[in-house]
């Protein structure tokens, strides 16, 4: 599958005696020190080979420190694939200290060591996007029922965080009321953070870069320890990532960055394209290696998406070609409405898996909206077919999950306001709303946390005598168990915290029947049981509960629910979500005007980031691609004319195949046919079958 290039030296013979060769691109950007260096690497073309085997050379060929070797990427899996790699390649004992991490985990480390300087307490919180709409609509006074327009508000300061803009400066650029209200709440928001000792998700990068800006002495602490950079997915970086890059670099500019502009489909969360231009601006002597040769897809497969990609304006030019054959046409569908789209989409995984003898899992549906995938689901359940749609709830997300975690937070940080707030009254302690809103208000005046609050003389006067008591026996009582927490194993700690709330009972009240009841258990049981062992580990290595509770709820926000790969079933998934993986066959369905391209990107000017998106769903598939399209769809409950998206009339029309164009073909009713007989027979065989899988 990969040609063979002769290696110049004899150490990476030594380190790669277990892989392939690396293509000459590779090895060139692999060998590459002398400064810094852009790895425009185009989709499948093995730049985390580049990135792992850069760290191998490094350390193995150069001498240098692992300890001194980052790499910096976006997502846990990918970090853990390539510290995986990076492992095997040096056998092991050679890789102690080498980081590989996501920008966030980096960031958590950093706050963890500079945590005095920034002004917080060792035991810092971190808040996610749930905990962050919370204590807005505390500020503000909102209800549930106002949960869009403090949703709004959230992502306006996310954004300036992103943008790197202080207080001062979004007080100073508001250009309405509107945005004037958002500094106001942006402000109040910090300093109820800081009064709560905890960060946002946003803070774990911003916090950093702000010091490293203005401390000479952390950034040359910080830049000692980073003497090489490697950074992956380079073309996803907020301002504030880039920044935070620029600052860990320093002026040696040992930098290796991994991207592709084509690629760049996450502008709505603060994504910068443009960054990779940056580079040449801000790193002079900064050099450039093109990776075009893709080990994913066929020649016909890249072609067609090299034709579409050529459409966007490019500072850097790439073509991605393959050794892997010319391959099928890709195949393009014109249907009546979304269910029949639906409909012939599911048959012809039908009809293909029994040609074929493949497996579910070879097969991806691409669409550009989640709600896309309802019709899927269902007709996937009516022919019985396994399948998995991406996105769906995490493990985190459950309630007894959320439940059991922000007991933990509380444990690690008393001062967790969002924490107290979940848990006060699961169980029941009839510590009523009326109650949590004066201490709340009393809280916020005093520039403190609930918690703290609930300790404090004045609060006598909000109060009436059974409130009071009742919240001082909750806050006492969690005071006992964070004191033992800190001074026992925390893992028995939460076990016995657990079972004294009898929390069993609780799930028992809220379930629809003692199986559901049970079910729930057993996560909170699998919450135990990975704190266990997480504690095990961390107490070897002199970390307390807060080690062990910001490294889970990192571990949340970041991770979410991952894919089980050993499950076999027709992947569903939005084409964001399918970026950074691949497919034998891709169905990309929904190829129509206000879809993909999607409305809302039309009307901001997001035409280039739709045909990126397109792009990114073409070069997933491995060997065969089916486009498609409806001439109805269902909107709003009303069925409206679709126009075929603009990006098919972009596609080279050599590489295409249109079946609806040609007369009917006897043999692949047939086929169709056998296909839905075998069903059946497998049906009537194997009645778990029956069932389905979502």
């Amino acid at each position: 599958m990969y040609r063979v290039h002769a290696w110049h030296d004899p150490e990476d013979r030594h380190i790669n005696a277990k892989s392939p060769p690396l293509n000459p691109q590779q090895q060139a950007a692999v060998e590459y020190t002398d400064g810094p260096l852009l790895v425009l690497a185009g989709a499948g073309s093995g730049k985390t080979r580049v990135i792992t085997h850069k760290m191998a050379h490094l350390i193995r060929r150069h001498g240098v420190d692992p300890k001194h070797i980052v790499a910096i990427t976006f997502t846990n899996k990918a970090a853990r694939e390539m510290k995986s790699r990076a492992t095997a390649l040096l056998q092991g004992k050679e890789s102690r200290g080498l980081t590989v991490s996501t920008f966030h985990r980096l960031g958590l480390d950093f706050i963890r060591r500079e945590h005095r300087v920034l002004g917080f307490k060792s035991h810092f919180s971190i808040f996610d996007s749930a905990d962050s709409l919370a204590l807005l609509k505390e500020l503000t006074h909102r209800s549930d029922a106002d949960t869009a327009a403090v949703e709004a508000a959230r992502h306006q300061i996310s954004q300036w965080k992103n943008d790197l803009i202080t207080i001062e400066q979004a007080h100073q650029s508001a250009e309405d009321e509107q945005q004037r209200s958002w500094a106001q709440l942006y402000a109040a928001y910090q300093r109820a953070l800081k009064a709560y000792n905890a960060v946002d998700f946003d803070d774990l990068i911003v916090h950093p870069v702000r010091l490293l800006q203005d401390n000479p002495e952390v950034r040359e602490y910080w830049q000692n320890r980073t003497r090489h950079l490697l950074v992956d997915e380079y073309q996803d970086t907020n301002a504030c990532q880039y920044q935070l890059v620029r600052l860990l670099t320093g002026v040696c500019g040992s930098l290796t960055a991994v991207g592709d502009d084509d690629q760049s489909i996450y502008a709505w969360r603060g994504a910068r394209p443009e960054n990779l231009v940056r580079l040449r601006e801000d790193f002079p002597r900064l050099n450039l290696i093109k990776l075009e040769q893709n080990y994913r897809s066929t020649d016909r497969i890249l072609q067609t998406a090299n034709h579409l990609i050529a459409n966007n304006p490019h500072v850097f030019e790439k073509r991605l070609w393959s050794s892997l054959g010319h391959g099928e046409r890709i195949r393009v569908l014109s249907c009546e409405d979304g269910d029949r789209e639906a409909a012939r989409i599911v048959g012809e995984i039908m009809k293909h898996r029994f040609k074929h003898a493949a497996q579910y899992r070879d097969y991806a549906i691409l669409y550009r909206g989640n709600h896309q995938a309802r019709v899927f689901e269902r007709l996937l359940r009516e022919q019985s077919i396994p399948y998995k749609v991406s996105g769906g709830q995490s493990f985190f997300e459950r309630a007894e999950v959320k439940d059991v975690v922000s007991y933990l937070r509380l444990l690690a940080n008393p001062d967790d306001d969002a924490a107290f707030l979940r848990i006060v009254n699961v169980p029941r302690r009839e510590i009523g709303p009326s109650t949590l809103e004066k201490l709340g208000e009393y809280a916020i005046e005093r520039h403190i946390s609930l918690y703290t609050a609930c300790f404090e003389y004045g609060l006598s006067e909000r109060l009436s005598a059974k409130a009071l008591t009742r919240l001082h026996s909750f806050a006492e009582w969690i005071g006992a168990y964070t004191r033992r927490a800190l001074e026992e194993n925390p893992a028995t700690v939460a076990r016995e915290l657990i079972a004294d709330i009898d929390y069993e009972s609780w799930l028992l009240e809220q379930s629809r029947d003692p199986k559901a009841a049970a079910k729930r258990m057993n996560n909170v049981q699998e919450v135990l049981n990975w704190m266990a062992r997480l504690a095990k580990d961390d107490l070897e290595q002199g970390k307390n509960i807060s080690d062990i509770v910001a490294h889970m709820t990192l571990m949340d926000i970041l991770d979410r629910a991952e894919d089980d790969k050993q499950s076999d079933g027709v992947q569903l998934m939005t084409l964001h979500a399918a970026k950074g993986l691949e497919f034998p066959h891709v169905f990309l369905v929904g190829m129509e005007e206000q879809l993909l391209p999607h409305r809302t990107s039309l009307e901001e000017n997001g035409l280039e980031e739709e045909r990126r998106l397109a792009y990114v769903g073409i070069t997933r598939a491995q060997q065969t691609l089916t486009l498609s399209f409806a001439k109805r769809r269902s909107r709003g409950g009303e069925l409206v004319e679709c126009e075929p998206s603009r990006f098919l009339q972009e596609l080279p029309p050599e590489h295409l195949d249109w079946p609806d164009l040609r007369p009917p073909d006897p043999q692949e009713s047939r086929l169709t046919a056998k296909a839905h007989i075998a069903k059946m027979k497998s049906i009537l065989s194997n009645p778990v079958l029956k069932e389905g899988v979502s």
